[in-house]
């Protein structure tokens, strides 16, 4: 199997199996009991989070444990927001998670919320005018994600949150796609909030961080004994915050050789991929892109047949977001930077990761043309 959906999830680390795996045997107290085996279940969580914190270049105090990104964004969207009392608007752009886009209009629906989609230009990219265009004397949030899941452009998060900065909005980013790839300091980033999950850094699914800067007020969604500073209440996840924590410092250790090799290897199959098929058409920003996504629209076909039939050539990719899973719209993200609705049916995704091989893209692209001539001759006998 040539697995090509490291933007879904990546295999889990050993090293964070082995790290995870004393605190799910002997070692199995709850951090806020006041015993030997909860205090070294507490210091176990406090490495955690300082790991974390210096990957993100912030407090440890600044890291709160979530389930995931979704949690994350959740946390996010509407605790920030229901803990700012200088407004009623928030701002996302419509390229966003699904987490963050429904948050937001939960809260348009249940607490009175604006919401505004700032716009976006064909290849996906926010650029500060149009924020600034968005953005208004009451707004409370912004959010725009560091890099789309889908088709893998990179916004540029440190210039919108200057101008989200200047009305006094808080800026926050969905930077769960840009762990291992890009510079997650949120000093560099200029933001005052980031998600992130474990699963696409090699930890297990469930585990994840919001980091929040301190002076920001946050609004619990998760409501009881008040564990992460009262933040999100729940027993803590020791092991998997340990887990999490090893596998983000490993890929932040690995990032730079990451990088060159998703370089590498996304070029060649997206050269591979136009050249091979025809009509084949990139999606996403050519230039200001994650490497390792390459994403394409296949007119003719349908998104979904394909998939099946690379997956049935040994080929494991995505026909978009795996959060969407089920549905049977069209990507919002294809049809917001302008693809037709019936041409983002076509959208297929190929997500590189540290396991990939220069010999797995030669033939995955190979098998791309087939999966495509055959879907074609289906659907255009």
């Amino acid at each position: 199997m040539i697995y090509l959906d490291h933007a879904a999830t990546t295999p889990v680390r050993h090293e964070a199996i082995e790290a995870m795996w004393p605190y799910l045997t002997g070692s199995f107290g709850n951090p806020s009991s006041r015993h030997e085996l909860g205090d070294e279940a507490a210091r176990a969580l406090a490495w955690a989070r300082s790991e974390v914190a210096s990957v993100v270049g912030c407090r440890a105090g600044e890291v709160v444990f979530t389930s995931g990104g979704t949690e994350a964004d959740n946390l996010a969207i509407k605790g920030i927001a229901l803990a700012r009392p200088r407004g009623r608007h928030l701002v996302v752009s419509p390229l966003e998670h699904e987490a963050v886009l429904e948050s937001a209009a939960y809260l348009a629906r249940h607490h009175g919320f604006a919401v505004s989609e700032v716009e976006v230009d064909g290849g996906g990219v926010v650029h500060p005018s149009a924020l600034a265009a968005a953005i208004r004397p009451d707004t409370a949030l912004v959010s725009v994600q560091l890099v789309n899941n889908e088709i893998g452009t990179i916004e540029p998060v440190a210039e919108l949150a200057a101008v989200a900065h200047e009305v006094g909005a808080i800026m926050h980013t969905d930077a769960v796609q840009a762990a291992g790839h890009l510079d997650l300091r949120i000093g560099a980033l200029d933001v005052d909030a980031m998600s992130l999950a474990g699963h696409k850094v090699g930890a297990p699914k469930g585990t994840g961080a919001l980091i929040v800067r301190g002076r920001v007020a946050l609004e619990p969604v998760l409501h009881g004994g008040g564990q992460e500073r009262g933040r999100r209440s729940g027993t803590e996840n020791v092991a998997g915050a340990v887990a999490f924590a090893t596998a983000l410092r490993l890929a932040e250790a690995e990032r730079v050789d990451t990088v060159a090799r998703a370089t590498r290897q996304g070029l060649a199959l997206r050269e591979a991929v136009l050249a091979g098929v025809d009509g084949a058409r990139l999606t996403g920003d050519a230039d200001r892109r994650l490497p390792g996504t390459v994403s394409f629209v296949f007119p003719g076909t349908s998104g979904e047949a394909v998939l099946l039939e690379l997956d049935r050539l040994g080929v494991t990719c995505s026909s978009g977001s795996a959060c969407a899973a089920g549905s049977s719209d069209p990507s919002h993200v294809l049809t917001a930077i302008g693809v037709p609705a019936d041409l983002a049916q076509t959208a297929v995704r190929f997500t590189l990761g540290p396991t990939t091989t220069d010999a797995e893209v030669a033939d995955a692209a190979t098998a791309v043309a087939h999966a495509v001539s055959a879907v074609r001759a289906i659907v255009n006998p």
